[in-house]
């Protein structure tokens, strides 16, 4: 189906939809249906503010903990794919690449990744979030809000395209113990240990979780994971709460190929410890005016090295690494309250300190320390009954660049009761990240300090991208199958667009012929538009549907930056229950054609092909003595065998087919209380 097909389609649809509502608008029989309308969640992610969905500004879509439990997943990058606009590949078993909309390179950043407001995007090197050594049990998880669309008026730097919001259990929500337990193929085996406990004043949980797999077939891809989470919320007196969590990764992964260019990309384990501690003081003095004080702390430190063969007729050995660490440390103050009946603003400031250390990665010396300062503000205005206008902005001061305003406008018209229109413009600015920057990479002989490659070069002189982003849309809700529809359409314009370059090296010609590159800025613009929607329903007792569809128009002069986007993405999910505790979820996902970041060897070109897979769950709710409980059979990656997302200059080296099939992975589960 071609892009504009599915443009004239859509907007077929769209006027069926906004005509209907039109019509019954001034119904009696609409007005009794008020509290139907009136059950649309409410998010936090979109502007600071508690909003209703259909207020917020801009599109979010809502994974609650209920439909999270029901995918069965034992990763939450998986659970995002079934999230309209959003790209998900992997490229091995512990490894996915996250995005919205594509475009990104090997390590995305053009997304805020939040656990309860704090980020987990590292500064370390690369950049981008690290899903596999995340310090978050599933099980912690409330709900997961993702903000499709530029939100840096709200969050800053890095909620360049969107946002997501891991946001967890208060600890008054559950009380007692529960255990956990994967069991499958692949070398799966998964534990997960949680008590909570505590009184009216004072809540603890406390979480253990171990997550152990071979990962894909035919390439080193071991995966062993060990999480410990601590969450208390203390009530001081009837305004003031104080919340602590602290939390702790361990990763073993294995990593590269056996057979790549020179061992540039061996085989070796990467060791990673990540670990945070997050404290927030909240003062509540009204249902319309809270104080919020957070403070948190993120440090990761990796392992990662081996040798290189060189070339063997010049008996070279060059030893390598990617060992690197980094130390986040964040401040911030935040004041929401209400003008009046009409109008609710927040405001707050926030400044952030980012170290980073790895002595062969930048070999000129480590980079400055990094300090951002930041001021916010948000403001929500009900123009009358029907009408409610958004603005926000944020001033940003990121090191020595020059400060940078992200501003955002959106108005909401509901043109009857459960149909609410959008529109809206906003700007955002993309923080380049520590590598991209300093890199400094040189290799040398190690017993005659002889220089034999220069893989990167510094790029002090990068401007700081930014995009301007226009879109409409529609959210409503109707009566019939109780269904609701959410359409986004959406103009994305980035202009500075960062792509990595090879080029002469400096030093000529040098015993190892690989590339020499360097990050520069794209002269000219990345352009995307197209069209998203998502529509969930219950056609009959006991069922949901979910369904998500993204087509996406890219225009750029680079051809390798238009292959980073797939032209379109869908996802269908099934939910079920039946009498006597049985459940089923099954889920079918499609993608284009896609080339996932810009290559772990830079001249390479390679596109996985698009590709069906299906996702099952079948599950039975019981009792093991006086202990809920529930055992449950899953499996992912089923269908035909698909390729995700290669490492093109081990896919060049084997044309006969690719070298990282996704495996199917299948699995029994056990939850129970204790």
């Amino acid at each position: 189906m071609s892009l504009s097909l599915s443009r004239r389609a859509l907007s077929a649809t769209l006027a069926g939809l906004l005509v209907a509502p039109q019509v019954t608008a001034a119904s009696d029989p609409l007005e009794a249906e008020a509290p139907f309308f009136e059950e649309l969640p409410t998010v936090l992610s979109a502007s600071r503010l508690p909003q209703a969905l259909n207020e917020a500004p801009g599109a979010v879509t809502v994974l609650d903990r209920d439909f999270i439990r029901a995918t069965g997943y034992r990763d939450l990058a998986r659970v995002l794919r079934l999230v309209p606009g959003m790209q998900v590949g992997q490229e091995r078993g512990h490894r996915h690449w996250v995005t919205y909309h594509g475009l990104s390179s090997d390590y995305p950043a053009e997304l805020q990744v939040l656990i309860d407001g704090r980020s987990v995007y590292t500064p370390n090197t690369f950049g981008g979030a690290d899903w596999s050594a995340l310090p978050i049990t599933l099980d912690e998880v409330e709900r997961i809000e993702v903000v499709r669309g530029t939100n840096s008026n709200a969050y800053g730097a890095n909620a360049f395209l969107g946002v997501i919001n891991i946001i967890t259990r208060h600890t008054s929500q559950d009380r007692g113990s529960s255990a956990a337990f994967n069991l499958g193929n692949r070398g799966i085996v998964d534990t997960r240990l949680t008590w909570t406990g505590g009184n009216e004043s004072m809540g603890t949980r406390l979480s253990f979780a171990s997550s152990r797999d071979q990962g894909f077939e035919h390439i080193y891809d071991k995966s062993d994971s060990q999480t410990v989470n601590l969450r208390t919320d203390y009530r001081l007196n009837g305004q003031d709460e104080l919340t602590l969590r602290a939390g702790f990764n361990r990763s073993r992964r294995g990593q590269g190929y056996d057979d790549t260019l020179f061992d540039n990309n061996g085989l070796r384990t990467s060791s990673t410890d990540n670990s945070t501690v997050h404290l927030t003081w909240r003062r509540t003095l009204s249902e319309d005016e809270e104080w919020l004080l957070n403070f948190y702390n993120n440090h990761d430190n990796t392992r990662e090295a081996w040798v290189a063969s060189g070339l063997p007729a010049l008996d070279i050995l060059v030893p390598l690494n990617r060992n690197r660490s980094s130390d986040r440390t964040n401040l911030e103050l935040q004041h929401r309250f209400a003008l009046n009946d009409a109008a609710r603003m927040v405001w707050g400031l926030e400044t952030r300190r980012d170290m980073v250390h790895s002595p062969f990665l930048f070999m000129d010396g480590d980079p400055p320390t990094q300090y951002l300062y930041r001021a916010f503000s948000n403001l929500d205005w009900h123009l009358s009954k029907d009408w409610q206008l958004n603005l926000g902005g944020l001033l940003e001061k990121d090191g020595a660049r020059v400060p940078q305003f992200s501003p955002r406008a959106f108005i909401n018209w509901q043109v009857a009761q459960g149909h609410t229109l959008r529109a809206g413009y906003a700007r955002a600015w993309q923080q380049s990240n520590t590598f991209n920057l300093y890199s400094s990479l040189r290799v040398y002989e190690p017993t005659t300090g002889t220089l034999v490659a220069w893989p990167y070069l510094p790029s002090h002189a990068l401007r700081t991208p930014h995009v301007d982003t226009i879109e409409a849309g529609y959210l409503g809700r109707f009566r019939p199958l109780d269904t609701t529809v959410d359409v986004r359409l959406f103009r994305e314009r980035i202009e500075d667009f960062m792509v990595r370059r090879t080029l002469v090296s400096p030093a000529g010609n040098l015993p190892l012929p690989l590339y020499t590159t360097q990050f520069v800025n794209l002269d000219t613009p990345v352009i995307l538009n197209g069209v998203e929607y998502q529509i969930q329903t219950h056609p009959w007792a006991g069922g949901e549907i979910r369904f998500n569809h993204s087509l996406t128009q890219r225009n750029t002069t680079s051809t390798a930056v238009s292959q980073r986007t797939s032209p379109y993405t869908l996802s269908a999910s099934w939910l079920q229950e039946y009498d006597g505790g049985w459940t089923t979820t099954v889920s079918v996902l499609r993608i284009g054609s896609l080339a996932g970041g810009d290559g772990y060897v830079p001249g390479y070109e390679y596109m996985s092909k698009p590709y069906t897979t299906a996702d099952v769950r079948i599950a039975k709710r019981l009792h093991i003595g006086q202990n809920p409980a529930e055992i449950s059979l899953n499996a992912i990656n089923l269908g035909s065998r698909h390729q995700e997302i290669a490492d093109r200059s081990e896919q060049v080296m084997h044309p006969e087919g690719p070298v990282n099939y996704a495996p199917r992975m299948v699995w029994l589960g056990l939850t129970m209380g204790l």
